[in-house]
């Protein structure tokens, strides 16, 4: 899950990180009414799940009180265009009005899950307010790196080791590690899965700010949090997710034209492999879970054919502790119930499959029985190709 900067700020302040000043706005009044109350110069940041919004647009000085009103209208209700959001774009519904501070360094800090160690790991960098990700693919020696032993949480000596590697004076180093522990210490105590202050600023002052600020949680620890879930903006989630949700499924929207439904993640990973392979692209990923009865297929396919962008779907059940007929059952009642306008695809495999692909069969509907993944996906595509 993710959450705006602004409630990110709030929730490292509670574990004592240092954040500028600032309110989130609503409206132009409820702007220039911060402004006035942080002294005029402010900064005025969109709230969208994503990226790069400075270069969208989306982040710029006021000078003034009445400044600060007028980028607010200009923003609020803007759609802003990053190379997170793809081409559509977000809608931007509400601003952050934050204190303007006097720059003198830009670093980078960081703090992941490490999926090939269990670890986390935290990262830090003298390339602050760039893209990380650029950052990494042309310069990676510029990104320094502590894995984080999960019983000793973030040391006081791998701290200072970062803190040395970023360059930074010596009567700065106390004061940095400080920051990187109550940083370290906000990012376990609510089950985080990424931390990210790009920039984290030092001031012409010698005072450290997380000048922005991103955090995502894991979701199967949310149960332990129920003040960040009500965080939670549906606005910035993709409606077929949330949709999906309600139902207990497995789904995230991508960008391809053949819509995936499958039951277990690792062979959810070899369908979309698979229609790669083949030529094409996913359209998500879909995975119903092994023990799926009828009623979940016919609401997962239902969230399938709710996507303009499908032009065919695949079909891929193995039929263990979820038999192929009941499979075949669900599929067929959601294709009768929703008149199909795409191509689709049904391969099984498992228990009961005769009985399944008879269903199928039978059926009367125009659903393409295919043998083997090879099969199902070669078919899957020349029709979504075929329009």
């Amino acid at each position: 899950m993710k959450i705006h900067e602004y409630q990110a700020k709030a929730l490292l302040a509670k574990h004592g990180v240092p954040v500028p000043r600032g309110e989130v706005a609503f409206s132009k009044e409820e702007a220039r009414e911060i402004a006035k109350k942080l002294g005029g110069l402010v900064v005025v940041k969109a709230q969208i799940h994503a990226g790069g919004r400075g270069k969208g647009g989306g982040v710029k000085v006021a000078k003034t009180t009445d400044e600060a009103a007028e980028l607010a209208e200009q923003m609020l209700g803007m759609k802003l265009v990053t190379h997170q959001t793809g081409p559509e774009g977000r809608i931007v519904k509400r601003l952050l009005i934050e204190e303007g501070l006097k720059i003198k360094t830009e670093f980078y800090l960081g703090i992941v899950v490490d999926r090939t160690t269990s670890r986390p790991v935290f990262m830090a960098s003298r390339a602050g307010g760039m893209e990380i990700e650029k950052v990494a693919e042309e310069t990676p020696e510029l990104i320094l790196k502590e894995t984080i032993e999960p019983g000793l949480g973030l040391t006081a000596f791998q701290a200072r080791k970062l803190a040395f590697g970023l360059g930074l004076p010596t009567d700065l180093v106390n004061p940095a590690c400080s920051f990187m522990m109550k940083l370290y210490r906000a990012f376990q105590s609510s089950d985080a899965s990424l931390v990210e202050i790009n920039p984290f600023l030092l001031t012409e002052n010698g005072q450290f700010y997380a000048l922005d600020a991103k955090l995502n949680f894991d979701d199967n620890a949310l149960f332990r949090h129920p003040e960040i879930k009500e965080l939670r903006d549906l606005d910035e989630e993709e409606p077929l997710e949330i949709e999906a949700s309600k139902h207990g499924l497995n789904y995230i929207k991508l960008d391809g034209d053949v819509g995936c439904m499958v039951n277990g993640a690792g062979l959810a990973m070899a369908t979309m492999d698979i229609i790669k392979l083949a030529g094409s692209s996913p359209a998500n990923f879909l995975d119903v879970g092994g023990g799926a009865s009828a009623a979940q297929v016919k609401n997962a396919f239902s969230i399938l054919l709710s996507d303009a962008h499908v032009r065919a779907v695949l079909i891929n059940i193995f039929g263990g502790i979820m038999r192929c007929d009941v499979a075949a059952e669900g599929v067929v009642e959601a294709a009768k119930a929703m008149q199909l306008k795409v191509p689709v695809v049904v391969r099984l495999e498992g228990t009961n499959v005769e009985k399944g692909q008879e269903i199928l069969r039978r059926s009367g509907l125009p659903l393409t029985v295919a043998n083997g993944m090879k099969d199902a996906a070669e078919k899957a595509v020349a029709l979504a190709k075929a329009g």
